[in-house]
């Protein structure tokens, strides 16, 4: 197997970790950020740490798929490689912010005599980082490896435009929630959300099953070799 294909593999892999990872992440707090008494509800408590746990693990996947996708990406543009390897990271750093205020979420309502409104600060904190991690920051880095993907013809332009498409409408969505005009977990808001992750979930199928495709170069290249009548040298002095 080939760098390129390990690569492709690697971070088709970790793509769909982030997916698995951020669902049962969701699922798991439900119980704890739903809590309108403050009170934890049988096993909430336990329940909340996996999800803890299965965030950690969406913070490394986050992470882990700028660095693997790096070394291919910088080859059609050192920039946007590395802004997008910067962001995966920012995502992941906003992410982690928003464990820590569930971490300290559980801390203060295990508290007999907890401090008042400090619960729903770290409510508030976690939608905060909810909205502004993968949300915005996920749009954005979307863009940037869907454009990159659609340049360097890294995936069919189908899949790229759909990471076109859906990188910005996440972020629109996001701004919406932002200014009031309905709720994250609704009905429009997961709508909005759905063109990112069919992205996610195309390119990590595509990555491990695939692979990379033809850059621009490599098919401008292997027109040329077509072209080139058979048995004459492609470099060389003249007469040799």
């Amino acid at each position: 197997m080939s760098p390129d294909r390990r690569t492709a593999v690697a971070a088709g892999s970790l793509f769909l970790l982030t997916e698995v990872a951020a669902i049962a992440g969701a699922v798991l707090y439900r119980s704890l950020l739903g809590a309108a008494d403050g009170r934890l509800a049988q096993g909430a408590d336990t329940r909340a740490l996996l999800g803890v746990l299965c965030e950690v693990v969406l913070v490394v996947a986050v992470a882990g798929t700028g660095a693997a996708l790096f070394p291919v990406l910088r080859r059609h543009g050192e920039g946007l490689a590395l802004g997008y390897a910067f962001g995966r990271l920012l995502e992941a750093a906003v992410i982690a912010v928003g464990i820590v205020s569930v971490l300290a979420l559980v801390t203060l309502r295990r508290d007999p005599d907890p401090a008042a409104g400090a619960d729903g600060a770290l409510v508030a904190v976690h939608a905060w980082t909810f909205l502004l991690g993968p949300n915005i920051a996920l749009g954005l880095n979307t863009v940037l490896l869907a454009h990159l993907a659609f340049r360097a013809r890294l995936v069919p332009r189908f899949l790229a435009v759909l990471g076109l498409v859906g990188g910005p409408l996440i972020c629109a969505s996001a701004v919406a929630v932002m200014f009031g005009a309905y709720e994250q977990l609704s009905v429009a808001g997961s709508v909005a959300a759905l063109p990112v992750f069919a992205w996610e979930l195309g390119l990590a199928g595509w990555l491990i099953v695939r692979g990379f495709g033809p850059g621009p170069a490599a098919a401008s290249a292997r027109g040329t070799d077509a072209a080139r009548p058979a048995g004459r040298p492609s470099v060389g002095p003249a007469g040799a």
